[in-house]
């Protein structure tokens, strides 16, 4: 795996004293076997524009969509097949062949909000699957569930979580505890941007998941946040107002409303 490339200094281009970062992939080695970080440059490049803070609204959405299905078709490598015979038109005549079709029962669950903007890219990869989104929020730094529509009974047999950032993982955490629980076989976390220290609480609470992701970062700040990362995804995906409390939005009956 490459070094983590992470440098602090004053430059002229910026303001004088500013920290500026610049990214690698961080070393992964001791985060288990299970982790597969892309190396494509042209994702690489996609991910850059993410992170641009002169990245609008809609550009950030449809960068997401397309980097999610690079990320998508990285990930759905592990799945199996078996053999099917097809007939193939050739002039006024069919002609039989053996094809291959995918065996497992795919879901998709999307964490809410920042997961929203991956669905529709792994649909396309894989349009039969089922879509069961969990809503989580944190508060002070613990996450809480406030949504799941996940079916009673699981007739899945690998989920693919989708969560844009992967920072200290604690809410991943929460939901692959979640799905295990739930009866899935095998899960596979895909995000776009994780830290060190998120993958390595992952992968040794559950060695047995699959992650891939697009970039590693190595720092963390005291609120949890990656440094650089991307900002917050879900904020970004739909602009919303930076000063929105997440927590108090959630408890609507401390709202008064009016009709």
């Amino acid at each position: 795996m490459d070094q983590a490339i992470v440098e602090k200094t004053e430059t002229s281009s910026v303001q004088k004293n500013e920290t500026v970062y610049v990214t690698g992939s961080a070393s992964t080695d001791d985060c288990g076997e299970n982790v597969n970080v892309s190396k494509h440059p042209i994702l690489m490049h996609k991910i850059s524009v993410l992170r641009s803070s002169s990245t609008i609204c809609a550009t950030f959405r449809t960068v997401l969509k397309e980097t999610t299905y690079q990320l998508g078709y990285e990930a759905t490598m592990s799945l199996n097949t078996r053999p099917v015979q097809l007939t193939v038109p050739v002039g006024n005549d069919h002609i039989s062949c053996t094809g291959k079709k995918l065996v497992e029962r795919v879901a998709l669950i999307p964490i809410m909000r920042s997961g929203l903007g991956m669905v529709d890219a792994m649909l396309e990869l894989v349009p039969d699957s089922g879509v069961h989104h969990i809503g989580m929020y944190k508060q002070k730094s613990v996450p809480v569930q406030y949504y799941n529509r996940l079916p009673k009974k699981c007739e899945s047999d690998v989920a693919y979580i989708l969560d844009a950032v992967l920072a200290s993982a604690q809410t991943v955490l929460c939901v692959v505890s979640i799905l295990k629980k739930w009866g899935v076989k095998k899960i596979h976390v895909i995000c776009v941007i994780a830290s060190k220290e998120g993958l390595k609480t992952l992968s040794t609470s559950h060695p047995d998941i699959y992650i891939t992701v697009g970039q590693v970062d190595s720092d963390v700040d005291e609120r949890g946040n990656i440094l650089p990362g991307l900002g917050d995804s879900g904020d970004r995906l739909y602009s919303t107002p930076v000063d929105n409390d997440e927590e108090d939005l959630m408890h609507t009956s401390k709202r008064k409303f009016s009709f």
